[in-house]
C-alpha cells in the first residue's frame, strides 16, 4: 500500500491545467504540419501555418493556446494499492482546478447552475472520470474541453440493422452539421456500443488517443480510415473556410451493448486539442 496525500493531487492537477492550456501536444502539432503539406486550399494552408505559429508562440510565452480554456475534464486512473490521505480525493481534484486556473491566468468558463448562468469564477466544477486499476500510482489526464466543439457533439441510438453504414452516416451528418462551428481541423472521437452514458464516455476517451494511432481491431481501424477520408471529403476545411483537411484524425472506442441497440456518440475536439498526462 502506498500513501498519497491530497496536497500532491491538488498540485499535480493544478500544474497539468496550465501546462495543457499552454503547450499543444506533439501529436497535434505533427498533425498540423502534415495537414499543411497536403492542404489543397491556399487559404486552408495559410490557416494551418498560423495555427502552428500560434502554438509555438503560446509555448514560448507561456500563454494559453486558445482563449477558451475550456471545461476541465479529468481522467483519473487510481491504483488499487493507493491510499489517499489528508482529505477527499474529488475535492483535491477540484482544488487543483481552482489553483491551476488562478495561477495560470486561465479564463473561467463555468457556470454553477446551468439555468441561472452565474460564473463560479474558478472554473469548477470540473468533470472527473475515475477508474480503478492495478498498481500503486495515480495517472491524471487533464483535458480542457472547448465549448464550441463540445456543443457540436452528438449521440444517437441506431437500430442494430443499420450497422456500419448507419454509424458512418451518423458520424458524417454530425460533422457536416458542425461545419466551421467546431473550429476545424478537428479530432473526432467516436464511441460505439455500451449504454446511454457509456457510449458518450468512450467517445470522449477516444479523443485522447494520439493522432496516428489506430484501434487494435482491424475492422475498427479500417472504419477509422474510412471515416477520416469521408470527413475530409466534405470540404469543410480549416476553420470551416474550405479545404481538404477538416479532421486530423478519427479514433473509435467500442463496448459491448444490448442486442436491441446500437448506440453511437461523436465527441468532436477542436484544433485546440489539448491534453496533459502525469503519473504520481
Amino acid at each position: 500500500m502506498r500513501n498519497i496525500h491530497v496536497d500532491k493531487i491538488t498540485e499535480t492537477v493544478a500544474i497539468s491545467c496550465w501546462e495543457a492550456c499552454y503547450y499543444l501536444p506533439e501529436d497535434i502539432l505533427n498533425g498540423f504540419q502534415e495537414a499543411a503539406k497536403t492542404e489543397e486550399s491556399p487559404l486552408g494552408k495559410s490557416i494551418l501555418n498560423q495555427l502552428i505559429e500560434n502554438a509555438e508562440l503560446a509555448a514560448v510565452e507561456n500563454r494559453p493556446y486558445c482563449h477558451d480554456t475550456g471545461l476541465t475534464v479529468v481522467f483519473a486512473e487510481v491504483g488499487q494499492d493507493v491510499h489517499i490521505e489528508g482529505g477527499d480525493f474529488y475535492e483535491a481534484v477540484q482544488n487543483g482546478i481552482r489553483k491551476g486556473y488562478k495561477e495560470g491566468y486561465l479564463r473561467n468558463s463555468i457556470v454553477g447552475d446551468p439555468l441561472l448562468r452565474k460564473n463560479t469564477n474558478d472554473n469548477t466544477p470540473g468533470v472527473v472520470h475515475t477508474k480503478l486499476v492495478p498498481g500503486d500510482k495515480i495517472k491524471f489526464t487533464v483535458l480542457p474541453k472547448g465549448g464550441g466543439s463540445e456543443n457540436m457533439s452528438a449521440m444517437k441510438f441506431l437500430l442494430p440493422g443499420e450497422g456500419v453504414e448507419g454509424v458512418k452516416k451518423f458520424v458524417i451528418d454530425t460533422i457536416e452539421a458542425a461545419g466551421g462551428k467546431a473550429c476545424p481541423p478537428i479530432v473526432v472521437g467516436v464511441g460505439i456500443g455500451g449504454s446511454f452514458d457509456k457510449v458518450t464516455e468512450i467517445a470522449k476517451e477516444a479523443i485522447l488517443r494520439e493522432v496516428g494511432s489506430h484501434h487494435d481491431e482491424p475492422h475498427i481501424a479500417e472504419l477509422e480510415k474510412e471515416l477520416l477520408d469521408d470527413i475530409n471529403k466534405t470540404g469543410i476545411g480549416p476553420q470551416g473556410l474550405g479545404g481538404s483537411n477538416t479532421a486530423l484524425w478519427v479514433s473509435i472506442e467500442t463496448h459491448g451493448c444490448h442486442i436491441t441497440a446500437l448506440p453511437v456518440a461523436v465527441n468532436i475536439q477542436c484544433h485546440a486539442a489539448r491534453k496533459k498526462s502525469v503519473v504520481i
